[in-house]
């Protein structure tokens, strides 16, 4: 299952405060892929944009890892930002599901853990004020 949240920021405004409020929560942005610009430089016209963030809390995919490392095929957690129409649609799938669906073992209270994380960023991404002097 896909969890989304959308907002009217721009696409700028966004990817500077979900940075923030991951850093906030001990996760780091490993790398940002802009698929529209990647594609654009290839010859390959992408009308909308969209950035995928590879996310990250080491002491998290330390345990996880430490675990079962096979969970290493679930790790980062990706996190879409897309432009639909006027708005922005940020998206992850659920941790939780993808632990079920790779039928990996003993970390499924950890996704858990880290999915209401996932989705507390997302949701916090969107109401970062700045203050205007």
């Amino acid at each position: 299952m896909i969890m989304s949240v959308t907002s009217s920021k721009s696409l700028d405004e966004l990817d500077q405060d979900f940075r923030k409020v991951v850093q906030r929560h001990k996760f780091g942005v490993l790398n940002v892929l802009d698929l529209k610009q990647t594609l654009g430089n290839k010859g390959i016209v992408l009308e909308r944009e969209c950035r995928v963030y590879d996310i990250c809390n080491p002491q998290a995919a330390s345990t996880a890892l430490n675990t079962d490392m096979s969970v290493s095929v679930v790790l980062p957690c990706r996190v879409s930002v897309y432009q639909d129409g006027q708005t922005l649609t940020i998206a992850t799938v659920k941790p939780t599901d993808l632990m079920k669906a790779t039928d990996l073992n003993g970390v499924s209270e950890l996704a858990t853990e880290i999915e209401r994380e996932v989705f507390t960023m997302m949701r916090e991404g969107l109401r970062t004020k700045r203050r205007r002097f």
